[in-house]
């Protein structure tokens, strides 16, 4: 290792020692699961439990919980696309710190304050945690090996889901812990390594000359410049983006309810099927998607995201025919269709953006793009939410997952092939116009 002046993460010019490119995306990759799945733990422990006999309006309490906390998460997602555009660096880690904090009080008011009240509590819980996954992932942007580090940070989304989930469970079950102190409970066990974790981020050295050449600068955008981003890339993200929100609202359901899913067909007694589940699509997805890694070429290797998130959208459809034909069992089927499912969600959250802006030769940062996604894909779970629940119909947890997975993706192949002739099109006319 040399040593050099570099400016690290919070902008402070300090001498150090630059650690080697594998250090690095150890340390990198390391820190941002942690910190991550940390979030995790402060958000989805409370889907472990059902929460039976209490309603609202007519609603199931369970279904109220996750709609206002999604509500909160949405319009945390709306905060973020001018939050995270424009946050200078040097501030990232007291932010994230102070935004988990305050999604760890909430927690407390839901246990303090008795049901039906406190449902609003997971509003407030919810609207700072959309905030955490663009102050950790600027911390690895625009970076020669953003793909490795982001892919092992968006596989903690996968992971972390079903090991809150677990947790919330052996919380109650092995602690004796109410189902209303659960989510506290379980969220005091995450405080320690998200401390280490953003403690390490924050300390990580500034992209160099050479990720500046190959990925473009990235920076803080001003007003102006989101607009001109929005008037040269609108009309392509438009699709792009309703295609992430088919998948968006797939995860949530897959997140929120697997708990009704696997009681339905009889396994909603073993608390560790959310985490062993969960593992086993982490370990598939990002065995695929880290040769992003090796494409050097910018621009073949966004064309590469729009094939992956194809293929995602086409694994889930089969996987679910082959469940309806009875050829694939109950925990097979889901692991096999989440495959599907995160192999489409999480080129968007590592690779699909990093690399759009590295072809088109934008100077700014991931998380405006990707806020806007994230704000109308929890748009769309709000929306299908609220019609299930207002609906009344009757249906099964398994009929509903098979109609999810079926609409989705099939919606989701057609935009994302709409959306890749809309950026081709972009491409070769700034290509023409620069050869003239």
């Amino acid at each position: 290792m040399e040593t050099l002046e570099l400016m690290n993460s919070t902008g402070r010019s300090v001498p150090c020692r630059k650690p080697s490119g594998w250090v690095f995306v150890l340390m990198a990759s390391l820190a941002s699961f942690v910190a991550y799945t940390c979030a995790y733990g402060f958000r989805k422990p409370f889907t472990a439990s059902s929460y039976e006999g209490y309603e609202l309006l007519g609603i199931s309490y369970k279904s109220i919980l996750v709609i206002v906390q999604v509500l909160g998460y949405m319009s945390g997602k709306f905060f973020g696309i001018k939050f995270i555009a424009t946050i200078q660096p040097k501030k990232r880690g007291i932010a994230a710190i102070g935004m988990v904090g305050v999604a760890w009080f909430a927690l407390l008011l839901f246990a303090v304050i008795p049901p039906p009240y406190n449902f609003l509590c997971l509003f407030l819980n919810g609207f700072p945690l959309a905030t955490i996954w663009g102050l950790v992932f600027g911390y690895l942007e625009g970076r020669r090996v953003t793909e490795i580090v982001g892919a092992i940070l968006t596989t903690s989304i996968i992971f972390a889901s079903g090991l809150a989930k677990t947790v919330g469970k052996l919380v109650m079950i092995d602690w004796h812990v109410c189902e209303w102190w659960m989510p506290f409970a379980a969220g005091a066990l995450f405080v320690v390594p998200l401390l280490i974790s953003i403690a390490i981020l924050d300390r990580l050295p500034s992209p160099d000359d050479q990720d500046i050449v190959e990925r473009t600068l990235r920076k803080p955008m001003d007003k102006t410049e989101r607009k001109q981003f929005l008037q040269r890339f609108g009309i392509a993200l438009i699709p792009i983006i309703v295609a992430y929100g088919m998948l968006t609202i797939l995860r949530d359901f897959c997140e929120d309810f697997a708990n009704e899913l696997w009681k339905e067909v009889g396994l909603g007694q073993y608390a560790g099927i959310f985490v062993n589940t969960s593992t086993v699509v982490a370990v598939i997805v990002l065995s695929i998607v880290v040769f992003f890694f090796f494409i050097k070429d910018n621009y073949n290797a966004f064309r590469l995201n729009h094939i992956v998130i194809t293929l995602g959208f086409v694994i889930a459809i089969i996987a679910t025919i082959l469940f309806s034909f009875h050829a694939l069992s109950p925990v097979v089927w889901m692991v096999a269709a989440m495959c599907g499912l995160y192999l489409g969600y999480m080129p968007y959250n590592c690779f699909y953006f990093e690399r759009m802006l590295a072809t088109y030769k934008v100077q700014g940062n991931v998380g405006f793009v990707m806020y806007i996604a994230d704000a109308f894909g929890y748009l769309g779970t709000v929306i299908v939410l609220l019609v299930k629940e207002l609906t009344h119909l009757n249906y099964s947890w398994v009929k509903l997952f098979q109609f999810l997975f079926y609409t989705a993706s099939g919606i989701g192949i057609v935009l994302v092939a709409i959306g890749y002739t809309s950026f081709r099109y972009i491409y070769i006319g700034a290509k023409k116009k620069s050869e003239q």
